[in-house]
């Protein structure tokens, strides 16, 4: 990607916790990124792999150690304050206050940022529409919504007409119709021409949002792709069998081994679970696969087909699976 068409870029960054030596902590260590401008670009990474502290470097909340970082065409060690000028940051738990109105939180933002009682109103406005929350421009915000108030979050943070926003985890703890609402509202962001860096633990969220991911383990970033080339590193489709039974798991890892024959057939005892790379015709070997059940008698409770997941791309390039994926995990067994 060319300099020009970075709206952020970070070469080699560093930055540094505790005493040099043995007690010496980096969080981020000789860490780059290439952000094209007008995207999403998603910053995906297990706990404590460096995600908050990039964006707290790239926003200048805090001084790096090593490295080199420019965000809008301004260069974050040399002239930071020209880089808050052209930035807007959310993060992890809204900032707008409960007890003033949705209105009276933008207004009170405009003021902040200068803009003059008069514009500050008129920018209140735009933004309402924009984020589809007239309706509810003079209610107390403690009275919102959880995607409303992410909604408001969000204006506040683009008063200004930010080139580049900073999203910080923005759904978390959010349902899924809240999330939807925060979705639609980056999408629309994104459309008016800024660049989005969002870091999540949702994948579903990264997938459906980002043009382009960058993954980040332990302060050094892992990989960068579209979420479909990301995927395909993985490998390609796979055809996935759970037997009714645990103990027809032999025959159907046979089953899909005598079609399949292209790489190893794994075997999930605890889920009854057996998949398998398929490299020849995907609907031709998931049909072979179930008429030579059929034909053995073999019971089972689901076939099918499934692409990789940004689940798996994530397993195999950290060896950890999100925090948001265990949470679900967790609940689904004690369902």
């Amino acid at each position: 990607m060319a300099v020009s068409e970075c709206a952020v870029r970070a070469e080699g960054v560093v930055k540094r916790y505790g005493k040099r030596g043995a007690e010496e902590k980096r969080a981020l260590d000789g860490f780059d990124l290439a952000v094209g401008a007008g995207t999403v670009h998603g910053l995906l990474g297990p706990n404590g792999a460096g995600k908050t502290t990039a964006v707290r470097v790239l926003s200048t909340l805090l001084r790096f150690d090593g490295g080199r970082a420019e965000v809008a065409g301004a260069d974050v060690a040399r002239d930071p304050r020209l880089v808050r000028e052209r930035i807007g940051l959310t993060g992890q738990y809204a900032a707008v206050d409960e007890v003033l109105t949705g209105r009276q939180n933008l207004e009170m933002f405009g003021r902040l940022f200068r803009l003059g009682g008069a514009r500050a109103r008129l920018r209140a406005a735009e933004l309402l529409e924009r984020f589809d929350l007239c309706d509810a421009a003079d209610q107390g915000v403690g009275e919102y919504s959880g995607g409303m108030r992410r909604r408001l979050d969000l204006a506040a943070s683009v008063i200004l007409a930010p080139r580049v926003l900073f999203l910080d985890e923005p759904t978390t703890g959010l349902d899924p119709r809240g999330r939807g609402e925060v979705w639609d509202s980056v999408r629309a962001l994104v459309e008016g021409g800024t660049t989005v860096l969002l870091t999540t633990q949702y994948l579903e969220e990264a997938d459906r949002l980002a043009s382009r991911i960058t993954v980040i383990d332990r302060g050094r970033s892992v990989a960068d792709d579209t979420p479909d080339g990301l995927k395909n590193r993985v490998g390609g489709d796979r055809i996935e069998v759970v037997a009714a039974e645990s103990a027809d798991l032999p025959a159907v890892a046979k089953a899909v081994e005598r079609v399949a024959g292209t790489g190893p057939v794994v075997r999930d005892e605890e889920a009854r679970r057996v998949h398998a790379q398929i490299a020849t015709d995907r609907v031709a070997a998931l049909t072979e696969v179930a008429r030579t059940l059929q034909d053995e008698g073999i019971g089972i409770e689901d076939i099918g087909l499934r692409r990789p997941s940004l689940d798996d791309v994530f397993l195999n390039l950290t060896g950890h699976r999100t925090k948001a994926s265990e949470e679900f995990e967790k609940k689904e067994a004690a369902a």
